[in-house]
């Protein structure tokens, strides 16, 4: 990609990877949104170090690979990193560790931040955000939610710790620590139990944490106390921070390559159908009935070619007809009620509708975005020669056989069709079961 083209790249997370006029990685970079990351650095305010400046001055090509969180970015950046040692990439090259948490392996367990990852223990990690995990652990602390001791003192079962430094810790006395070094306060039964909690908590499982930091949040706000409340807000965030899902770890540069080629696949989807956005949020839809009997629509997503299966949808029909059926009225009823559940829950709009037909289902698709003001990209995929739609397209529109970018719409189209069948077949088994009963009781 030109650095003139711009406009290109998403406002998604992922990776970007800068090159010389020989093609050559003399940067690799990690941002939260791609577009305004790699706009700053042609921008007047950026910065005006020799890394920048170089960058600047060398860069022909900008390259880059959506990810799904930022965590995943981050890992895929070491990982480019490593394999391609780039010259402008000097944090790197010098060793810079993001932190991790760790909870030791010892009889009594501490939980701390580090980038040594050579210390024995389970480690939860990485976290680019630093200030946001302790604000988190601080909190979690308070709540006594994770509460393991932090102190420096090597002590275990078979070697106790001296009374003599147990009398002279703050934390002892101001009840800031569970205290294991001291029998008569907790037993390490107990203590093992604030182990386990804590393990789960960073496994992921913590759920009623974070409805308690919701609840108190908003009594805080009630009581306009706002300072506790943008403090239960940020621990809320570094929750979700710690949640994101990674999908890159200690992978194998095929896997980054593989996720680098998709990316191009949905440029080249952007580029061959003229569309307003990368399609990187997908919803497709399928309607599927018997001799009009039965009539549903199935609805899938994809993001990021992966299949969304929280926003999967099903539909029961509502419009019927005497003589045979219509599709074009199904799929109409079928998109305006999902773009009226997305206005009313205020979901994100698809980057692309995909309908599964030719030109009358398109066109009778949109005009359910059209009565909702709703002006996002819609196509349809006709299985006979596999021909594509577009409103704004005079004559479909044929890809070449094996081209990625049909390939991929084919496998969302044919998901949406197995998704729809499969509610069909519920439906009709269903009945058939209750008039077998009625017929024989």
């Amino acid at each position: 990609m030109n650095i003139q083209n711009l406009n290109k790249i998403p406002h998604l997370p992922g990776v970007y990877i800068f090159k010389d006029r020989y093609d050559k990685v003399i940067y690799i970079g990690k941002a939260k949104d791609l577009k305004k990351r790699v706009s700053s650095y042609f921008s007047g305010k950026s910065d005006s170090s020799y890394k920048i400046s170089g960058i600047r001055l060398l860069s022909f090509k900008i390259d880059f690979i959506i990810c799904d969180s930022e965590r995943e970015a981050l890992i895929a950046e070491r990982r480019l990193i490593s394999e391609f040692k780039p010259f402008f990439n000097v944090l790197w090259k010098d060793s810079k560790r993001y932190p991790y948490i760790v909870i030791t392996k010892e009889d009594f367990p501490r939980l701390l931040i580090t980038r040594n990852i050579e210390i024995k223990g389970k480690y939860f990690g990485p976290y680019p955000k630093t200030d946001m995990i302790k604000k988190l652990i601080d909190k979690l602390r308070d709540i006594k939610i994770i509460n393991l001791r932090f102190c420096n003192y090597e002590f275990s079962l078979a070697k106790p710790l001296d009374r003599k430094k147990i009398d002279r810790c703050v934390y002892y006395h101001t009840r800031q620590c569970p205290s294991p070094c001291d029998p008569k306060i907790i037993s390490i039964k107990h203590y093992k139990d604030i182990v386990k909690n804590s393990l789960d908590f960073f496994s992921g499982r913590y759920d009623k944490v974070k409805d308690y930091f919701f609840k108190k949040m908003k009594q805080s706000s009630e009581k306009l106390d706002y300072e506790n409340a943008k403090i239960y807000r940020d621990a809320i965030e570094a929750i979700d921070h710690i949640n994101e899902r990674v999908t890159i770890r200690e992978t194998e540069i095929k896997e980054i390559e593989s996720k680098a080629d998709f990316t191009k696949t949905l440029i080249g989807l952007k580029e061959r159908l003229n569309l307003n956005k990368i399609p990187y949020h997908i919803e497709s839809f399928d309607i599927s009935n018997l001799l009009n009997k039965y009539t549903v629509c199935g609805m899938v997503c994809f993001i990021n070619g992966k299949k969304n299966h929280s926003h999967y949808r099903r539909y029961k029909i509502n419009f019927v007809t005497q003589k045979g059926s219509n599709d074009y009225a199904m799929i109409y009823e079928a998109v305006k009620r999902r773009i009226a559940e997305i206005k009313k829950n205020k979901d994100i709009i698809p980057d692309l509708f995909l309908i599964d037909g030719g030109k009358g289902q398109l066109f009778s698709a949109f005009k359910a975005l059209k009565e909702h003001n709703l002006n996002t990209d819609i196509i349809s995929l006709a299985k006979k020669n596999e021909e594509i739609y577009k409103i704004d397209f005079k004559n479909s529109i044929i890809f070449e056989k094996d081209s990625p970018e049909l390939l991929f719409l084919m496998s969302v189209r044919d998901e949406t069709h197995r998704f729809a069948i499969s509610y069909h077949k519920k439906l009709r088994s269903r009945r058939l079961l209750f008039d077998f009963d009625r017929k024989f009781r």
